[in-house]
């Protein structure tokens, strides 16, 4: 069995690998994290044969690790990287932002298994990574659900007629515009069925989480644009469907639990026996709406920032990442959101992205525009 390395480690992805690993008995050979800390010192001392690298480089962070870890921890993005980039292991990308896409590419570069839950990797750098598994030698396995779902709907015929994407609707679901104008950082962060980070809960009452993820399956399967579609599914038991040439549809069902697409990106092609998960299809009530793009508008936006291409899903990203971060600041209100993105999308101009360094530039330059729109709003 591969060993894993868990990159984003104290954060929600990260912590769910970890029990993941514990319940198949899978060996942990290193961790990272974007900072130092209690958290990450009481995951290294509970897995004491892992090495430890902490993206933070200031001496404040050397210093209060290094007197717990000693040695078994490097600092730095490139410590990071020369994780991802261990021999013959399953690499967890649980990081947060950006920031995940180098080790991404590190993780390509060797030849291993990515289990990807980093959105930027392939909404940002999506040409980019692509590119490198294919050089690499590597294979992409996605750990969210909705990914997860397609790839499991696809095993063994994956030729494919339409790709549809369940959303959940977030909090606001059925809302009209006109009553989102006055939300609350707390109403937005209220979603009814799954528990996430900040940024990733505002993209779902957004939308803009379902923009991410069509880019990402037109990467992961090779969909057109026109070929994959979303559909409002208030109950997020349904994860994703693939309907095929004959008409017949597929559908991956489970509860709301990121432990079985971290599991199965772990395994594929095996499933581990899992006894304590059972999954009863008595107790759901299964239904279904179209997405409401005339009150999201974020979701036609990151259609188009697709077909695009390009520049144009990096700098989608950047400016949703600061817009997002101004309205948990409470700094511009929640429909501002999709102000500041279209802003930027506008304004950003149009590369082809053929490097990582391309994809990090434009993403700069977008958060840059971001944060001034953000700053001149919040001024008024």
């Amino acid at each position: 069995m591969k060993p894993l390395v868990v990159l984003g480690v104290t954060g929600s992805i990260g912590l769910q690998t970890l029990d993941v690993a514990k319940e198949l008995g899978r060996d942990v050979v290193a961790i990272a994290s974007r900072r130092g800390g209690e958290d990450l010192i009481a995951i290294a001392n509970e897995w004491p044969r892992a090495a430890v690298a902490v993206a933070d480089p200031s001496p404040q962070a050397r210093d209060s690790c290094r007197e717990v870890l000693g040695d078994r921890v490097a600092f730095g993005a490139e410590a990071i990287e020369e994780l991802a980039a261990t021999s013959g292991a399953v690499v967890v990308n649980g990081i947060v932002g950006a920031a995940g896409l180098s080790p991404s590419m590190a993780a390509a570069a060797a030849g291993n298994r990515l289990a990807l839950a980093n959105k930027e990797s392939l909404v940002a750098g999506g040409d980019v990574l692509t590119r490198a598994v294919a050089a690499g030698g590597a294979e992409i396995i996605p750990v969210d659900s909705e990914h997860s779902a397609l790839w499991q709907c696809l095993v063994g015929e994956p030729g494919f007629r339409r790709i549809i994407l369940t959303a959940s609707g977030g909090p606001f679901r059925r809302r009209s515009r006109a009553t989102l104008e006055s939300v609350s950082v707390a109403d937005a962060l209220a979603h009814p069925t799954w528990a996430m980070g900040s940024r990733i809960t505002i993209d779902s009452a957004t939308l803009m989480n379902k923009a991410f993820e069509v880019i990402e399956a037109h990467h992961l399967f090779a969909a057109a644009y026109d070929d994959i579609d979303v559909v409002v599914h208030p109950q997020s038991i349904i994860h994703s469907m693939v309907e095929y040439a004959d008409g017949s549809v597929k559908a991956q069902l489970g509860d709301p639990d990121m432990r079985l697409p971290i599991q199965y990106a772990i395994t594929y092609p095996a499933r581990a026996d899992t006894a304590s998960r059972h999954f009863d299809i008595t107790k759901q009530d299964l239904t279904f709406e179209a997405p409401d793009v005339a009150t999201f508008r974020l979701l036609a936006l990151g259609y188009e920032a697709g077909r695009r291409g390009g520049s144009a899903p990096a700098v989608l990203n950047a400016a949703d990442e600061v817009a997002v971060a101004g309205f948990l600041a409470e700094q511009i209100a929640f429909l501002e959101i999709e102000a500041v993105v279209e802003h930027c999308l506008e304004k950003v101009s149009w590369r082809p992205m053929d490097t990582v360094e391309d994809v990090l530039a434009a993403d700069s330059e977008a958060r840059a525009k971001a944060a001034e729109l953000v700053a001149a709003l919040s001024s008024r």
